[in-house]
């Protein structure tokens, strides 16, 4: 990974947890950490146009620095960076700061997606146009589920090259933490009429879809096993929607990583993140990579 680590905080609770995990991921990777704050002028409201302009500005640069003095007592080597941006449109200030970023840390509200949980419109934007990764945390966000024996789980599909991106980022993370990785790989039955003659062949040559999967999985994960020989790997291959199937295993993840097609759709539409759906994930942090 390189560039520094980026946290976008607002004064939320999601975002205190975001910047807290930012910092520690920081320290781990021995890389800078980066602070931003997209402010916008509030006026809306009687109240807060009263406020006034340079009022409000203060109040956010107050805000950020207070949290800053706090990760600095936490971690006091750690080199941390901060900006306070204004602009109409926080998106676009988040997805600038994370054009050089290495990763980019979010706070994230409620459930959802597996990874994404209940994002506002600012942090789907971001998620969907971010050329980074982009880590999406909880308010109450624990340390303590970064403990030996809570996996890095790895959602991997497609071909080798399609998943790299999402490996390796995977992979990095698992070895600065000393945790395992569950590289998961879900599949499902395809109709009768999605088989061509090539495809028989090669499902002949595997010994069905399920070797066939494993083998899949297994060719996707040999180089990151060789260039991260130290990281305990589980492939897990499991037949069913990818959305249920990462749920079922990641009660005890410490972090759930999965891809995002980075290819907008004609039109110019934003694609969203190509994570599972589902209500129910009890998990830590999700991470949304971009890929192919």
């Amino acid at each position: 990974m390189t560039g520094p680590i980026t946290a976008g905080v607002d004064g939320t609770d999601e975002s205190r947890a975001a910047l807290a995990w930012a910092a520690r991921e920081a320290v781990r990777r021995d890389v800078a950490l980066r602070v931003v704050h997209a402010w916008r002028f509030e006026e809306h409201t009687a109240a807060a146009a009263a406020v006034g302009r340079d009022v409000q500005e203060a109040g956010a640069r107050e805000a950020v620095r207070a949290a800053v003095e706090d990760i600095g007592a936490r971690h006091p080597g750690l080199a941390v960076t901060t900006e306070v941006v204004a602009g109409d449109d926080p998106a676009e200030t988040l997805l600038a700061a994370a054009a050089d970023a290495g990763t980019l840390v979010l706070g994230s509200r409620g459930h959802g997606a597996v990874v994404g949980f209940l994002l506002g419109s600012v942090g789907q934007q971001v998620v969907a146009g971010a050329r980074c990764p982009v880590v999406l945390v909880r308010a109450g966000d624990s340390p303590a589920a970064e403990v030996a024996g809570h996996e890095i789980v790895v959602g991997q599909d497609g071909d080798p090259e399609d998943s790299a991106a999402v490996l390796r980022f995977a992979f990095e993370t698992a070895a600065a933490r000393g945790a395992a990785v569950r590289a998961v790989r879900a599949w499902t039955l395809p109709p009768v009429f999605a088989y061509s003659p090539a495809s028989l062949k090669l499902l002949d040559d595997a010994g069905g879809l399920e070797p066939y999967e494993r083998k899949a999985l297994a060719e996707a994960l040999a180089p990151w096993r060789e260039r991260f020989p130290g990281v305990h790997v589980v492939e897990h291959v499991e037949i069913g929607s990818a959305g249920q199937v990462l749920l079922s295993v990641a009660g005890r993840a410490q972090l759930v990583v999965v891809g995002r097609r980075a290819r907008r759709p004609a039109g110019g539409a934003r694609g969203g993140a190509q994570a599972p759906r589902g209500r129910d994930h009890p998990g830590g942090p999700g991470a949304v990579v971009p890929q192919g």
